[in-house]
């Protein structure tokens, strides 16, 4: 083979040059170059030119061919599999505290730990994979415990899902289960614990993740957290107004297909899709235009969402009276430690968390009083947000009556601030008292719901508010020679470097930097000119920090105008509401 490619002198020669140096050495150079330079050389060109199916390829697929043959990474992955990663009976073991939500000894708990084939099913959903057929999608997920069969019954726990309520729950049967491999999908009679599997006849009633069991005491299976965070908003609207309806439905679709995505739709009628990125957003619009909808679509650019928050405590007690005046609410809002906040977003003190253990974590960690971190009411918004309602009352009357009423108004406040209609974050509400009617009658959701809404709004307003924004935390591999271009690029749009070293035996430096996502629009193609094209940068969300600039409610001051955009983006009043419209005076 190598004769044919080079020629025989040309081979000749270089087979001479080895083996002209004595017999013993001469030999131990051929075998070496043999093993080390001629084979593996020899069998790359032998497997390209016997590789009969490759025949008549050009270009690309050609290319990719020879890579395929030169590099088989399919093997040698699933080869690091096999040889490094426990087996599911073994893992099970030591992960089930980590995946179940429950307590470590109930039936689905041993069920998990022991990856028991014939204990209660405990099967969790990851994602939904779109289907040959149109607007349908495959539930994929793991099976923990039991064995999952075409046909059986299974209650369906959304992530929403609290035990001994009907919540996000459904008890649905399964019609077909499922064999996912690479691109093909093969029928399968049943799946046993420790196995991946794809479900059919349940993606109506799940949107990205969830539960699947069939023992009623479960709790679920803890849901997965990711390190983005979808902060990079774009509007969308149809081109033709007819196709309104298959928007609003390929939206549905996109916001299954891929759990790093959120979708909804503003009060003034716009459709919003918020991605991890400028390029996650762009690959989601493009397989909402083409595939999900199937419609010509006109988008927006790209906007980032921001958080709202506050800078210290309110000045005066913040009061709001009830449509009827026989109802009162005084609250005060502070700021939460960036840690707390950070430590809720990570799934690490949750809602969910036994009352007394939290509140535990809370004074140890954060230096709490343990009396409010036991009377902690809810977090916000959502439900698991870094917002937190703590009731501080003394001694009121009828209190347990009007608490869903409050936070339903609390889930409604932190979902939409009181400056620039964005989700807050980082705040703490503080009830200091309640002045509530004698009768039921003259205290109920109607008149509570909108004057909790009211106070949170207040408190924050006196409170210094503040935006922030959310940052990308950038790595860069550039060399040497261009390095200036790197730093005169993160400069010109607020980025901080942090970390700077030379990966060892190359000429190759490491960049580690903060930049604000604002700023991140088109800086791919701004350092490329920069650095000629040596800068390879690689984005992910780290983090959020204060939006420097002034404050939010001075018209002239540069976060004031970014507040200003936001609302008429939104279509609401340009003017930030005045206190006065939350607070009344005694």
């Amino acid at each position: 083979m190598m004769e044919r490619l080079w020629g025989d002198n040309y081979f000749n020669a270089a087979t001479k040059k080895w083996t002209n140096k004595g017999t013993h050495e001469g030999k131990q150079l051929e075998r070496a170059f043999n093993q080390f330079i001629l084979d593996p050389i020899f069998k790359i060109f032998s497997a390209v030119m016997n590789f009969k199916k490759d025949e008549g390829k050009e270009g690309k697929q050609l290319l990719k061919a020879v890579m395929r043959t030169f590099l088989p990474a399919a093997d040698s992955l699933l080869e690091m599999m096999i040889l490094h990663l426990p087996s599911p009976v073994t893992a099970q073991k030591y992960r089930s505290e980590t995946l179940y939500e429950g307590p470590p000894d109930d039936e689905a708990a041993i069920g998990i730990r022991d990856c028991d084939p014939k204990g209660p099913l405990m099967l969790y959903v990851s994602k939904m994979v779109p289907t040959s057929d149109k607007g349908r999608f495959y539930a994929f997920g793991r099976v923990f415990s039991g064995t999952v069969k075409s046909g059986i019954k299974v209650r369906i726990q959304g992530p929403n899902y609290t035990p001994g309520k009907k919540e996000d729950l459904f008890v649905k049967a399964i019609q077909r289960t499922v064999l996912m491999m690479g691109g093909k999908v093969e029928p399968i009679d049943d799946m046993p614990a420790g196995n991946i599997v794809g479900l059919v006849g349940i993606d109506q009633f799940l949107l990205k993740s969830g539960t699947l069991t069939t023992l009623e005491t479960a709790h679920n299976m803890k849901v997965m957290k990711f390190s983005v965070s979808p902060v990079v908003t774009r509007s969308v609207q149809v081109k033709n107004a007819q196709d309104l309806p298959k928007l609003v439905e390929g939206l549905k679709r996109l916001s299954k297909s891929d759990p790093c995505v959120l979708t909804s739709t503003n009060d003034s009628g716009e459709h919003v899709v918020a991605g991890a990125g400028e390029l996650h957003l762009e690959i989601c619009l493009k397989d909402l235009e083409e595939d999900h909808a199937g419609v010509p679509l006109i988008f927006s650019d790209p906007v980032v969402q921001y958080r709202e928050t506050v800078g210290g405590k309110s000045s005066i007690t913040a009061l709001s009276k009830s449509p009827n005046k026989h109802n009162r609410l005084y609250m005060v809002a502070e700021p939460m430690d960036e840690e707390l906040a950070k430590t809720i977003e990570d799934g690490k003190v949750s809602p969910r968390d036994d009352f007394k253990a939290r509140a535990r974590v809370l004074a140890d960690d954060f230096g709490w009083d343990v009396t409010d971190a036991r009377k902690i009411w809810c977090f916000g918004p959502d439900g698991n947000g870094a917002n937190l309602l703590v009731d501080q009352s003394k001694a009121v009357q009828y209190l347990n009556e009007i608490k869903d009423s409050v936070v339903s108004g609390f889930q409604w406040a932190t979902r939409e601030g009181p400056v620039a209609e964005e989700p807050m974050r980082g705040v703490r509400w503080n009830i200091l008292d309640v002045t509530l009617h004698a009768d039921a009658i003259h205290r109920g959701g109607g008149q509570i719901i909108p004057t909790a809404r009211r106070v949170l709004y207040a408190a924050a307003l006196l409170a210094e508010p503040a935006l922030q924004e959310p940052v990308f935390l950038v790595e860069i591999q550039v060399p040497e020679s261009a390095m200036g271009g790197v730093y005169g690029v993160l400069t010109r749009r607020r980025g901080h470097v942090f970390n700077e070293e030379q990966r060892p035996g190359t000429p190759l430096f490491t960049i580690k930097a903060y930049l604000p996502i604002m700023e991140s629009f088109g800086f791919n193609a701004d350092l490329r000119q920069a650095t000629s094209g040596q800068a390879f940068p690689q984005m992910v969300f780290d983090h959020w920090q204060l939006l420097p600039g002034g404050s939010p409610l001075d018209k002239t001051s540069k976060v004031g105008q970014i507040v200003e955009t936001m609302r008429k983006r939104k279509g609401i009043k340009v003017e930030v509401p005045d206190v006065s419209n939350y607070y009344d005076k005694l």
